[in-house]
């Protein structure tokens, strides 16, 4: 494909700007003005434009879209990080060419769960001021903004930070237009035995930090629904680690699809190679069977065991109106499962398998979200009211395809910024 300005000295298609890039460029800012205007008419005019409502007398659910996203995004960003992070700490080789792309990934997925958050709040200026004048530090709501949001992020962009140096300190001596933003990076970084070791330890305490961190964060998230006590349908233990092996099974699903495409940059398509996704269509694989045992746990425990109105909650999902989600969502992840596993008997993989199998669980991780936020709050009352709605509006789908459309933007932009894969040190 021709090119409207490359820089060739810049591996993997680094500082180089083709007419395919800035059409996807000029298609997502579409999408993404789409969305921009879909919220400017949330926030003039109020969340009435949206299908959220008050349960009960208004029959409607306070949570949606914008938080089944929340819990995606962050979940994904988990997911990956996690990876990413064990990947590096016990030196699997050829799955460290895919931990760029994993903590970048996980970086832009939290900050979508960011603005989600703030997509929800009618008044997200008002919502941000509250939180400092009102937070309760035993709040699972006050662990979710400050470990998932603050802590996660900032320990997050320093090791990815450290983990690009050496690369930083070989394109620093090249002559290029962003040969100054990589002397910023490098930071004086000379690549000298010394260094490489300070930098090893940095980056394996760092990890060793993060690992915990992140796991207790998305915890707490899912402590959020699990500890409400006046909700049937939320109150299992299995809230938190069912969140947590979700997160990395849709992680792995979206590394699966990211990489795959990846393989399209000049100079990639040997590094990412079958091992790297055996390996992580093995990892879903497995966990995902452990989550349709503990999707199977869940349902015997409540089925049999429930109150009246946790009963309901369980109803909705096997036979009422969530009925064709919910097995439509199970269909996909039991057939991700089995596509999975006769590639691990048969130690014989497709890539084509792999991908499908990453597109059955991306689609089923956010049905499996919705599925655990909405039913709970339209059936699970306590007090006798009738059993409720919630459909999203336009507006709403508008604003969330508006922030994949920015997450999209902004790991293009990291394509152009950052080698995809690590360079190998240069002869001198």
């Amino acid at each position: 494909m021709a090119t409207v300005n490359q820089i060739p000295v810049l591996p993997y298609g680094v500082g180089s700007v083709s007419r395919g890039w800035l059409a996807a460029i000029a298609l997502l800012l579409l999408v993404f003005v789409v969305g921009a205007f879909a919220y400017s008419r949330q926030f003039m005019y109020g969340e009435e434009v949206t299908g959220l409502s008050d349960v009960g007398t208004r029959g409607g659910a306070p949570w949606g879209l914008y938080v089944v996203f929340v819990i995606y995004f962050v979940g994904v960003s988990t997911g990956l990080m996690l990876i990413g992070v064990v990947a590096e700490l016990l030196k699997i080789g050829h799955m460290r060419a895919i931990t760029r792309i994993a903590e970048g990934l996980a970086i832009i997925s939290l900050l979508l769960g960011a603005m989600s958050v703030l997509a929800d709040l009618g008044q997200p200026l008002r919502g941000i001021l509250n939180f400092f004048r009102y937070a309760h530090p035993m709040s699972p709501f006050f662990g979710t903004f400050t470990l998932v949001v603050s802590g996660a992020l900032f320990a997050s962009v320093i090791y990815l930070f450290l983990t690009l140096r050496p690369d930083a300190a070989i394109l620093a001596k090249r002559k290029s237009g962003l040969s100054t933003f990589y002397k910023w990076w490098a930071s004086g970084y000379k690549d000298t035995p010394a260094e490489r070791a300070r930098r090893e330890r940095s980056s394996i305490w760092l990890a060793f930090g993060i690992l915990p961190l992140r796991i207790l964060a998305y915890s707490t998230l899912g402590f959020v629904f699990g500890l409400q006590v006046g909700r049937p349908g939320w109150q299992s233990s299995l809230q938190a680690p069912g969140f947590i092996i979700l997160a990395v099974v849709s992680g792995a699903a979206l590394l699966i699809l990211v990489a795959a495409a990846a393989r399209h940059i000049p100079g990639a398509r040997e590094e990412l190679s079958i091992p790297v996704f055996s390996w992580l269509s093995n990892l879903m694989t497995i966990l995902l069977g452990v989550y349709l045992y503990f999707l199977l746990a869940e349902l015997l425990t409540t089925g049999y065991t429930s109150t009246e109105a946790g009963w309901r909650v369980t109803s909705s999902l096997l036979i009422g109106q969530f009925a064709v989600l919910n097995w439509l969502s199970i269909g996909m992840l039991s057939l991700a499962t089995a596509l999975g596993g006769w590639q691990l008997i048969r130690r014989s993989y497709s890539l084509s398998m792999i991908v499908i199998a990453g597109v059955l669980v991306t689609v089923s991780a956010i049905l499996q979200r919705y599925l655990i936020v909405v039913p709970s709050l339209t059936t699970g009352h306590l007090l006798p009211y009738e059993e409720g709605t919630y459909t999203p509006t336009l507006i709403e789908y508008g604003v969330v395809l508006g922030l994949l459309a920015l997450g999209a933007l902004m790991f293009v932009a990291f394509l152009k910024l950052v080698p995809i894969l690590a360079i190998h040190k240069e002869s001198d």
